[in-house]
């Protein structure tokens, strides 16, 4: 069965770049968020099997939207994507729940890599 998975990045073309990798590689993208805040809504609608969620994001930024939907539930599944060079939000991600982090611009495989390592 084709895991589910909701994107959540400022940027529409990286939206757009990583629906594109997913779906092509078998993954069912159920939702896309431009901000933390819809992440956190999509979240709690489409109930994903993987959140991708960018760090740096108007509104509400990664790491707020990791932790509020940590406290929604303890076991969601959640990569982050940021940057280069911001290390010590990587840091704050990961010990926040983040399973992995991707860091940008990345490669097709490296998503691929991620996704598969956390949900199969």
């Amino acid at each position: 069965m084709a895991k589910n998975i909701l994107i959540c990045d400022d940027a529409a073309f990286m939206r757009m770049m990583i629906k594109d990798i997913l779906t092509k590689n078998g993954y069912n993208v159920v939702g896309e968020a431009e901000n933390g805040l819809k992440a956190v809504e999509r979240f709690n609608e489409t109930k994903p099997d993987l959140v991708l969620m960018d760090i740096t994001m108007p509104e509400m930024d990664g790491i707020q939207a990791l932790k509020k939907i940590k406290e929604m539930d303890p076991s969601a599944n959640i990569i982050m994507c940021s940057a280069m060079g911001q290390q010590a939000m990587v840091i704050e991600a990961i010990q926040s729940g983040a399973k992995d982090f991707i860091v940008k611009p990345f490669q097709a495989e490296r998503v691929l890599e991620a996704v598969k390592k956390v949900v199969g």
